[in-house]
């Protein structure tokens, strides 16, 4: 076992003998026998160890064990505590995916601050198929066929050459001792559902089924890659760069065919689900507004495109700031980039009609000005009109977005909308026969 564990690694250009790998050691069988192959071969690692404090004093007993082995080696041991159950249910998620979620971003955490170039994990063969089985019942594209990745950023798996049985073998000749976690036993778990009980029933109908699944899962992440590339390239023909946001025309999303499937091959990567992209696509023909969101991402249909932007859940902490500009500034960078100019009136000057300049009459404007995000009721004179109106009428008559309203900026005087900048100017403001010194805004990327 030892010689295909060295010969995975090379064929597989998994890493070199210079490198420092991080191993995530549980204490369980399959961790413990990669840290056993590690320490054989010779190569650089040290060793981390979470303890998500969900089985009382066992989780504690796996902890000190992993530390033991690591003080046997002489490696360096990194360990932390996890509150899993808290962690899970503020984020509504399961303790699967709460464990998940802490265990691999406290992986790169060590990882980048210790000088370690990867983290390996223990996963096996008997966990690709496991997956499979998971993926399948979950419904998913076909990118959640292909099994789990040999590598996959920093992150790679030197066991995904050996069956759990080999391993098993590995550990009782060479006496290697691990913990047992009493919840593998648990089928409150999907993974232990099909461990215990849908695995044994595949073994009753093929012995040999594991080896076909494994033969399947290769073909399926070799036609991946086909089909990736298609992919891409689509990708590049839909989506645009419009002002920092990410654009697909709706007509022309609606010649793909089968759209369904398009859109989940297009989408999934940003983390939209099934269901999600499901009601998408049923909004392609309505009219503008509705939003949807993944994780990390949101979709605003605007008439007929689909605007793409990064997503946080949190409030934007400049909703409710406002930035002063004194009489003196010529140039600021936050929270949007303006340049100032203040110049005597010439009467052969031209003033011009691009949205990202202002000419305005100084003397009409009270410093410091000030800027800041629009609101509810917000309302101006627009250039060329005397009456006021409501600055969200404004936006729907101008068939401005909802992402460009959020990342609207007023330039005010006082109480008073001076520039909707980028957009319009308003009225009160704009240079007459009367004025004598003009202060040209303008807004640069």
């Amino acid at each position: 076992m030892l010689h295909r564990f060295t010969s995975f690694i090379k064929e597989q250009s998994l890493f070199n003998p210079f490198n420092r790998i991080l191993l995530a050691v549980s204490g369980g069988l399959d961790s413990m026998v990669m840290a056993e192959l590690f320490h054989r071969t010779g190569f650089r690692f040290g060793i981390a160890h979470c303890n998500f404090q969900l089985r009382g004093d066992e989780s504690d007993q796996d902890e000190q064990f992993v530390e033991s082995l690591a003080s046997r080696y002489e490696v360096p041991v990194y360990s932390t505590r996890f509150c899993t159950a808290d962690y899970a249910d503020i984020r509504k998620i399961s303790i699967q995916m709460a464990a998940r979620e802490l265990r691999y971003a406290w992986f790169e955490e060590i990882r980048h601050q210790e000088g370690f170039d990867l983290v390996a994990t223990a996963h096996h063969l008997d966990d690709q198929v496991e997956t499979l089985f998971i993926n399948l019942l979950r419904g998913t594209g076909i990118a959640g066929l292909h099994g789990i990745p040999v590598k996959n950023g920093k992150v790679i798996r030197p066991l995904l050459f050996a069956w759990r049985s080999e391993i098993l073998s590995f550990a009782g000749k060479y006496n290697i001792s691990f913990r047992e976690d009493s919840s593998n036993n648990s089928v409150n778990y999907t993974r232990n559902r099909i461990r215990h009980q849908l695995i044994p029933l595949l073994k009753s109908i093929d012995p040999d089924y594991a080896r076909q699944l494994t033969s399947t899962i290769n073909r399926i992440r070799e036609s991946e890659s086909i089909l990736d590339t298609l992919v891409e390239k689509k990708r590049k023909k839909l989506l645009k760069k419009v002002n920092g946001k990410w654009v697909i025309a709706v007509p022309e999303l609606r010649k793909l065919k089968p759209l369904q499937s398009w859109m989940y091959e297009l989408l999934s990567p940003m983390e939209f689900n099934e269901a999600t992209i499901q009601a998408i696509i049923q909004t392609l023909s309505q009219d503008s507004g509705k939003i949807f969101y993944s994780p990390s991402y949101r979709i605003v249909k605007d008439r007929d495109q689909l605007i793409i932007t990064t997503y946080s859940r949190g409030t934007p902490d400049d909703i409710h700031k406002m930035y002063q500009i004194d009489e003196v500034t010529r140039e600021i960078d936050d929270p949007v980039h303006l340049t100032l100019t203040s110049i005597p009136m010439d009467k052969g000057y031209q003033i011009s009609a691009a949205k990202n300049r202002a000419t305005l009459d100084q003397s009409k404007l009270t410093f410091p000005l000030t800027l800041r995000k629009w609101k509810p009721g917000d309302h101006f004179n627009p250039l060329g009109m005397k009456k006021r109106k409501k600055l969200s009428d404004f936006f729907i008559d101008e068939k401005i977005s909802i992402p460009d309203k959020e990342d609207c900026w007023l330039l005010c005087s006082g109480q008073r909308i001076v520039w909707v900048v980028g957009h319009r100017i308003d009225h009160r403001f704009r240079v007459s026969a009367r004025t004598k010194t003009l202060l040209v805004v303008d807004l640069l990327p």
